[in-house]
């Protein structure tokens, strides 16, 4: 009989991790713009509204990463994802600054299963489809599917497409 309780405490464990990394599919515009699942257990989107960062915990995410700016109100946002039990990371991007690192950045707290669920967002999901294509590249996918799933994912501007494309064509990072 003991040994069937750690077995049963370790089939809960693992049964809360997949329950954990399991989120919306779908989520009112007015609550996060552009809301799409990518990935098991990360969704993006643009920002998402007050009353949806305070809900977030109660839909099982456990990280904001917001690629927004600090002009962009990204001190609001880290109080207000903080007081609602979120971990909030920020990886301020734009077109002109974007660069490998912030991509690799992002993908640390990816990686991190204890950060799961995780909503990625800026402003309407441009930039978090740019972060997402040149992923997708670095884990393995072709740079035209690289951008499509980036495309997907909320890439739109020529600018942002420009900036995946320096990215990707420009030397690794320096460890």
């Amino acid at each position: 009989m003991g040994y069937r309780v750690p077995v049963t405490l370790m089939a809960v464990a693992a049964a809360a991790a997949v329950m954990a990394a399991e989120i919306p599919r779908d989520m009112d515009a007015a609550a996060v713009p552009n809301y799409r699942v990518v990935r098991k257990g990360v969704a993006a989107g643009g920002t998402p509204s007050a009353a949806a960062l305070a809900g977030l915990t109660a839909l099982g995410f456990r990280t904001v990463i917001d690629l927004r700016t600090a002009q962009e109100g990204t001190a609001e946002e880290k109080a207000a994802a903080t007081a609602a039990g979120l971990r909030y990371v920020g990886v301020p991007v734009t077109p002109a600054t974007f660069r490998l690192e912030d991509v690799l950045e992002v993908a640390k707290v990816l990686d991190d299963p204890s950060a799961l669920p995780v909503l990625v967002h800026c402003s309407s999901s441009n930039r978090v489809g740019a972060v997402w294509a040149v992923l997708r590249a670095r884990e393995g996918a072709d740079r035209e599917q690289a951008l499509r799933e980036g495309e997907a994912a909320g890439l739109k501007s020529e600018a942002m497409r420009e900036a995946v494309r320096r990215v990707l064509d420009g030397p690794p990072p320096v460890p």
